[in-house]
């Protein structure tokens, strides 16, 4: 068994529950005793050991032969799903669909057609009834297939409906398919570069969509359409900084699921996931009253429905929850007491306990860089920093990779360390460059960062305030206002000269703004 495959098979031992370990160890022997099955007792070796050490199963086991453990894992693994399949069929809707298609396929096989056709009417309604439109046109294929062995005598009066139902099933998922592959391939986009930079990436990304959009009526879309829609329109003006109009497909998106009874249950993930873009939208247009009422509604979500029963419901629901819960405490100010979270999501990506990709770790390696750095706790933002920095080969983010470079430069120079800022400035600035990624902003920053080391005291004053001004203007230019997405950079120069802790400006900011507006 190839090492991938080995890696897969430990990696699927380690997330079973207590549960899932002993439905598997009864399922197993259900029908012979345990002793004589060798994969049962290399799952209990396995389950046992951390790490996957060869030798050490041929020395427990040595029953099992080293020519077939390969077999034995492979087969292992395969038992393995059927179990979880076995017990997980009750809590999903489309595994049941799937099994009673499985029914009707083997009474077909018998030659029991009627039989296998009623099972067939009763999966295709569940099946409409849930939205699972490829389950139905599977379905739909397979009575076409019967009917047209002219085997039930009813081909004249069923061929009509058939037809029909077929056309109007395809229509359907013709027009969901053609949004879903625009809202992947904008979400690719985004995840290889994140917001637009400039001008001509506003043009490259509005001619990609306008070009590739379906001219299909809002309207006239089914459920999964609109919000195939609804998700292609929240990436598309995410990724151009049109956050009121990101807030806007986000908040429709949501509704559709309020709206459409039994689809949040059907559907959780998906749902999660709009909730999760309206509070990214609420977050960057500084809507903070409407972002902690959504961010209520999140954090209620495992009042009303079961979050444990799906492992990756109970990872998407932390991962959201613990995201907006850091970019609270930034909206507010409070990074002091935001760092509180930390020990629980570091805890959370150590254990691996819900599969995190490395894209979500990194996005909160720099969420909690500048939570340390808003709490004046420079050393520890550098070493959250660098798990970003030092990582080989990324090839996804790469704005956060550059401006985890520059945070890092201003940590440094918070800490006084000159000669080791002077060194950095030039490998990052060469970093930007080969990422295409340097801005004016980026540029005024390096210009700052140049001077400074070699500056006394008494002129850094002046120099924060030139500083301040020159990104001041920047800050409401479209395509600038980019690299203060991500670092506060105004709020620290502010803090500087007014010799205040950053926390502190920001702080002082949030109050004004929900005095000035109170409804916000």
């Amino acid at each position: 068994m190839p090492k991938q495959r080995t890696d897969d098979l430990i990696q699927l031992i380690r997330s079973l529950s207590r549960a899932e370990k002993r439905h598997f160890r009864l399922f197993v022997r259900r029908n012979q005793n345990s002793d004589d099955i060798l994969f049962l007792q290399l799952f209990d070796l396995l389950e046992k050991y951390k790490e996957y050490d060869e030798d050490l199963i041929q020395k427990r086991l040595p029953a099992i032969k080293k020519t077939q453990l390969s077999n034995l894992k492979a087969h292992l693994y395969k038992q393995l799903l059927i179990s979880l399949r076995l017990l997980n069929s009750s809590n999903n809707e489309d595994i049941q669909i799937r099994e009673m298609i499985d029914f009707a396929r083997i009474l077909y096989n018998k030659g029991l057609y009627r039989q296998s056709l009623e099972i067939l009417e009763r999966a295709k309604v569940r099946a409409m009834r849930s939205r699972f439109y490829s389950q139905a046109m599977e379905i739909i294929e397979f009575e076409k297939q019967i009917e047209g062995q002219y085997i039930t005598r009813s081909i004249e009066g069923r061929a009509e409906e058939l037809t029909e139902e077929s056309r109007r099933l395809n229509d359907i998922i013709v027009k969901n398919n053609e949004f879903s592959n625009l809202a992947i391939q904008l979400y690719g986009l985004y995840l290889k570069v994140g917001y637009v930079r400039s001008y001509k990436d506003y043009v490259i990304v509005q001619e990609f969509f306008q070009s590739n959009v379906p001219r299909f009526d809002y309207k006239e879309l089914d459920f999964w359409g609109k919000v195939f829609y609804c998700q292609a329109f929240v990436w598309f003006y995410h990724m151009t900084q049109d956050f009121p109009m990101t807030y806007r497909y986000a908040q429709k998106w949501v509704n559709l699921f309020h709206e459409n009874d039994g689809m949040i249950e059907l559907n959780p993930a998906m749902y999660l996931k709009g909730i999760h873009n309206l509070l990214g939208a609420l977050f960057n247009s500084l809507h903070y009253d409407k972002f902690v009422e959504v961010l209520n509604v999140l954090n209620r979500f495992p009042d009303k429905f079961d979050i444990t029963v799906e492992k990756n419901i109970e990872g998407l629901f932390n991962l959201f929850k613990y995201v907006h819960f850091l970019e609270k405490h930034f909206l507010e100010g409070t990074f002091t007491n935001g760092l509180t979270l930390v020990p629980e999501i570091i805890q959370l990506i150590e254990t691996d306990e819900y599969n995190w990709d490395h894209h979500r770790v990194m996005i909160f390696y720099y969420r909690i860089a500048c939570l340390y750095f808003g709490s004046g706790n420079n050393g520890e933002a550098i070493d959250f920093l660098n798990r970003i920095i030092n990582q080989k080969n990324p090839d996804y983010r790469e704005d956060i990779q550059c401006f985890a470079r520059i945070l890092n430069l201003i940590a440094h120079f918070e800490l006084g360390n000159a000669q080791l800022v002077e060194y950095q400035v030039k490998s990052v600035y060469r970093f930007l460059l080969k990422m295409e990624n340097l801005q004016e902003v980026q540029k005024e920053i390096f210009r700052f960062i140049r001077k400074t080391p070699r500056m006394r005291e008494s002129e850094l004053r002046n120099e924060f305030i030139s500083l301040k001004e020159k990104l001041s203007k920047l800050e409401n230019m479209p395509f600038e206002r980019r690299p203060f997405l991500y670092l506060d950079i105004i709020s620290w120069l502010e803090s500087k000269i007014e010799r205040k802790p950053v926390q502190s400006v920001i702080r002082e900011k949030f109050l004004k703004r929900q005095h000035k507006n109170p409804d916000n």
